[in-house]
């Protein structure tokens, strides 16, 4: 069913790497919570929404396009979703900001379903897309040695070395030798067998405790919040939301699609620039959106944690579908989930390992070129700057039309990246985020 032989690949590998994905994206059952909970709503509520979500988006995913990626809500937007959202509305509650990432989710199904999300990655330059995997590289290599206290913030300097004496970044340290170690010695499963040895350490020294025991059983304190799409639409037309609909489409696709060419590319299963199953893939999350809207949860996302699984041999839907089971066990086990994810050091080695194999990419960007090497530059730097694969994608995509009309090369350019580029620069400009 996942051809294995065909990939190169084994059940014990994909089983591994599933583990691998899900340990180093599981902070997100706890993270998730606790930002949507300053909205108002019930931390119970949202945990469940995000597994719900996960399993969902993530099950499709492994069963119909057969893609080492898991979904999961997306970082960033759960910000957006009760800071900006709800938070800057004072006549919007949480249901009715949930209706707009339901609607935000009916039409991304149904773009899924033309061919024109196919024909968005088709029309992305080949030297974006290598710049979108260094990017997302440096990104996820910079949220590890943020999350582990190895750097940390700076008034005048924004970033600068964290307190290396401090339990955390030990911590991290002693787990990214080990692990370092394992992949040079070419053991197999090295970056989830890194955990271990780092989670083992930390319980001995007392960093990882599970006071709350391990067992919970789960519950939806509010059962369904969307259960009338009716009501949803006319929610959205009458507090004329259409631009937070807009933003949460637009940041979507390009979250996802720039995610799912930057781990598929490193998992080498994009042929001829083209990527198979692309439509089951891209429904993937536009399915995750949709049904978490309707249990409680922020837009879904492929997640870039998902280029930890592929690093750990990961190569077709058996690795996503260990992961959606995983999730779907992790809501009978929320205290021994949130103890385990709560303690950054132990994923953020393999973050910032997976990070320095995906900025690889940059050696294949025609960097004596200025009109496409810049575009690239740019989406590498802000990536990490900014915190949103967006927002790099957006620069990128705002800046190549720019440089090949000035010298000239207009017709190389995709009519796509042209709207696209003309939409991003409307929703930097006037959209707030």
């Amino acid at each position: 069913m996942f051809k294995l032989k065909e990939n190169g690949t084994s059940t014990k590998t994909e089983i591994l790497a599933g583990l691998t994905t899900f340990l180093t994206m599981a902070y997100i059952v706890v993270v998730n919570p606790i930002i949507l909970s300053d909205a108002g709503v019930p931390f119970d509520q949202v945990f469940m929404a995000t597994i719900i979500s996960a399993a969902v988006g993530t099950l499709w995913m492994a069963l119909f396009a057969n893609y080492p990626i898991a979904i999961a809500p997306g970082m960033g937007l759960n910000a957006y979703f009760t800071y900006s959202v709800v938070g800057g509305h004072e006549d919007i509650s949480y249901s009715v900001a949930f209706a707009t990432v339901f609607v935000a989710g009916i039409i991304f199904i149904i773009l899924s379903l033309t061919p024109f999300r196919k024909k968005l990655i088709e029309a992305i330059p080949q030297n974006l897309k290598h710049g979108i995997t260094a990017g997302i590289g440096l990104f996820i290599a910079f949220i590890g040695l943020r999350l582990s206290g190895l750097i940390q913030a700076d008034p005048s300097n924004l970033v600068k070395l964290g307190d290396l004496h401090s339990s955390s970044a030990i911590l991290a340290l002693i787990g990214l030798a080990v692990t370092l170690v394992l992949m040079v010695l070419n053991v197999h499963g090295a970056l989830f067998i890194g955990m271990i040895i780092t989670a083992i350490v930390a319980f001995f020294t007392g960093d990882l405790s599970f006071k709350e025991g391990f067992v919970a059983m789960p519950h939806l304190p509010e059962g369904l919040i969307i259960s009338n799409p009716i009501t949803a639409f006319t929610d959205v037309i009458q507090h004329s939301l259409y631009a937070v609909v807009f933003s949460f489409l637009l940041v979507t696709i390009f979250d996802t699609t720039g995610t799912m060419v930057g781990v598929a590319q490193q998992a080498g299963l994009l042929k001829n620039n083209e990527m198979p199953r692309a439509r089951e893939a891209l429904l993937a999350d536009s399915l995750g959106t949709t049904v978490g809207a309707m249990f409680g949860t922020s837009p879904t996302s492929a997640f870039v944690e998902s280029s930890a699984g592929v690093s750990a041999g990961g190569r077709t839907g058996l690795t996503s579908l260990t992961v959606a089971v995983l999730f779907i066990v992790s809501a009978f086990f929320g205290p021994l989930v949130s103890a385990v994810s709560g303690l950054s050091a132990i994923t953020a080695p393999a973050l910032i390992i997976v990070g320095s194999l995906m900025i690889g990419s940059i050696s294949h960007i025609k960097w004596d070129e200025l009109d496409e090497a810049f575009p690239a530059f740019l989406i590498i730097l802000s990536m990490p700057l900014t915190s949103s694969i967006a927002t790099g994608i957006a620069l990128g995509f705002i800046s190549y039309p720019l440089l090949k009309v000035a010298k000239g090369k207009w017709r190389e350019v995709h009519p796509l990246v042209y709207i696209f580029a003309v939409l991003f620069f409307y929703q930097l400009a006037f959209i707030p985020h």
